[in-house]
């Protein structure tokens, strides 16, 4: 299992961009997209708790007393790995130039970054594809089907959920064969993803008036724009 593909720190850091760009969000009507909004309501609260009382304060202190070079060696070598996986899924969905770029970050970061610890592909100007699964599935034409969300794992749809189960499953680091170092992995990849989303979390308390709403709306968007390439149909568009 890869946690990296479970506890996507992505979902913050997008509403907190939602957030500089909109302004301040408003409670609006339910979601045609989020028919279980009272269980997925219940649910974000169980995470606020855990998250709150846990998770938090060890990100905090982990981002405060690692050092920065460390810090962003860990994420390198995990992002080594989500590059290999979107290219794969980038060619699934026939995005052959995404599907080039990612292969070269992952050749470049693993023969010259000593393994992925160094992002040389970044600084050589290769961009990341970010492709997966669930977007994948979405050029195939499946729906994204209700929105969910999980604690500690954030939002998702049914669509976007299989993608992590298909990703949980095919990880490399689930294949080690020591369970300590498989453990520790685990964790230095949770706890980083947690980190990263730290400093989002004070712009969207600052720009939500409701933030389950706000960050449905801005998972929803976002995963639209990222299907469509920035060009998401009308019909399409999240009311």
């Amino acid at each position: 299992m890869n946690i990296r593909s479970l506890l996507l720190p992505r979902w913050l850091a997008i509403a907190a961009g939602m957030a500089l760009l909109g302004g301040c969000a408003t409670t609006g009507p339910t979601s045609p997209a989020d028919p279980f909004e009272p269980w997925n309501r219940a649910m974000y609260d169980v995470h606020q708790v855990v998250d709150g009382n846990i998770v938090k304060p060890v990100a905090q202190a982990y981002v405060d007393y690692t050092p920065k070079p460390v810090q962003q060696t860990i994420r390198n070598f995990f992002g080594n790995i989500e590059d290999a996986f979107s290219a794969l899924t980038a060619l699934m969905s026939g995005k052959l130039d995404r599907a080039g770029n990612d292969m070269g970050r992952v050749i470049v970061n693993t023969l010259f970054g000593i393994g992925g610890l160094i992002d040389v592909a970044s600084d050589g100007g290769i961009p990341k594809g970010d492709w997966d699964f669930g977007l994948a599935f979405g050029t195939w034409g499946f729906q994204q089907g209700p929105y969910l969300f999980v604690p500690l794992i954030g939002p998702t749809t049914v669509r976007d959920g299989t993608g992590l189960a298909i990703r949980v499953y095919l990880g490399p680091v689930s294949y080690l064969p020591d369970v300590p170092t498989r453990n520790v992995l685990y964790g230095l990849d949770a706890l980083d993803l947690r980190a990263q989303a730290l400093s989002a979390e004070s712009v969207i308390d600052q720009a939500a008036l409701d933030r389950y709403t706000f960050i449905r709306r801005a998972y929803l968007q976002r995963r639209q724009y990222l299907l469509y390439e920035g060009n998401v149909p009308a019909e399409k568009e999240e009311p």
